[in-house]
């Protein structure tokens, strides 16, 4: 299983940024996916899940209306899209699928600042 984030980068406050996550090596449809971030010094967050068809999602208290997450089944492409960015947005933005397993990406840097 091999899960591959990019999309990352330098933004300025207020920009923004799409996150995809490409997933190989499993039957994507059946993997609840979700994004999630993490800073040196703190735990890894959740920022948002979607269900198996994309018909459920969820976000951090600190995302909503800001960011969206999707999915496209037929590509085994999971994105995240990320508007009004804020420096506390500034993280490692990893993907995640889980089922009976879980499986990680290796991340991918967003940085928000001037």
């Amino acid at each position: 299983v091999q899960l591959v984030e990019s999309g990352g980068g330098l933004v300025q406050p207020g920009g923004s940024l799409r996150l995809s996550c490409a997933a190989s090596g499993l039957t994507f449809s059946t993997y609840v996916m979700s994004w999630h971030r993490q800073v040196p010094g703190k735990e890894r967050e959740l920022v948002a899940a979607i269900s198996r068809a994309g018909g459920t999602t969820n976000f951090a208290d600190s995302v909503k209306g800001r960011f969206t997450i999707s999915r496209d089944n037929t590509k085994n492409t999971m994105y995240l899209q990320m508007n009004s960015l804020k420096p506390e947005d500034t993280a490692v933005y990893y993907c995640n699928a889980r089922r009976d397993y879980q499986y990680w990406g290796q991340g991918t840097q967003v940085t928000v600042s001037s």
